[in-house]
């Protein structure tokens, strides 16, 4: 816990291992913020490890839950989330199982949607109107509001007790570099989590990142591990044979 307390602190931010950089921080019933899209940009290591701690009943912010058996699907097999909060779950067989039966909740959002409850969440902003959903099942329950001509709906923040994101560079202060596409949702969950922990793929001395090319600043990272050969698998759905 030494090394942890350092970390958070801003002292060490750089742990050994998956396991070591979520160790004191995962427990029961939290809320957990995921980045990625699809297979783009999740982070694997840091995903096992959290199967591997064995926390369970959590509640998990991610655009999607992975696919059977790899990504946030290694979750859903052992039955470590509670509910999602997602806006696409069309690649998991296990989790539509779970959800038909009942065994899992879902909060369904307009893919917008979530990424600004993200960002409000990280900015401090309680609540924002959209004009997406008004109209739809996604409006029930929720307060709606007349602004000029249009209709809008009444969105909340989302706030996460950890978040777990992927970027390709970080220095040791945690300034995060993201590569191409794989940015998605990263930024958005890590801003929202109020602890952040960030799993990279190359780890570099303070001042070896230009300033104008830093993507997320340190102080939205708490701790980081490096994971220099993730999977990366790509998602491709074969309809006929070549």
């Amino acid at each position: 816990m030494g090394a942890a307390t350092a970390a958070v602190g801003g002292k060490d931010k750089v742990f050994g291992s998956a396991a070591e950089a979520l160790a004191g921080l995962v427990a029961d019933g939290q809320t957990l913020a995921v980045g990625g899209f699809g297979l783009c940009g999740i982070p694997e290591a840091l995903i096992a490890a959290l199967r591997d701690s064995g926390a369970k009943g959590l509640t998990v912010i991610s655009n999607n839950a992975g696919v059977d058996g790899f990504g946030l699907g290694q979750l859903l097999s052992t039955r470590q989330i509670r509910k999602m909060i997602s806006s696409y779950v069309g690649e998991n067989k296990e989790f539509e199982r779970q959800f038909l039966a009942g065994e899992l909740e879902l909060e369904f959002n307009p893919q917008g949607t979530l990424a600004e409850r993200l960002r409000a969440g990280g900015a401090g902003i309680p609540a924002f109107f959209t004009r997406t959903g008004y109209g739809t099942v996604v409006a029930e329950g929720k307060e709606t509001r007349q602004f000029g001509e249009h209709h809008y709906v009444m969105e909340t923040a989302l706030v996460a007790d950890v978040s777990l994101v992927k970027a390709w560079k970080a220095d040791k202060a945690g300034n995060l570099v993201f590569r191409k596409t794989a940015r998605n949702f990263n930024p958005a969950c890590a801003m929202a989590g109020k602890v952040c922990v960030a799993e990279v793929e190359e780890i570099v001395e303070v001042g070896s990142i230009d300033p104008d090319h830093v993507h997320l600043p340190g102080i939205y990272v708490d701790r980081i591990v490096l994971n220099a050969t993730p999977e990366k698998r790509i998602e491709q759905r074969t309809v006929r044979a070549a």
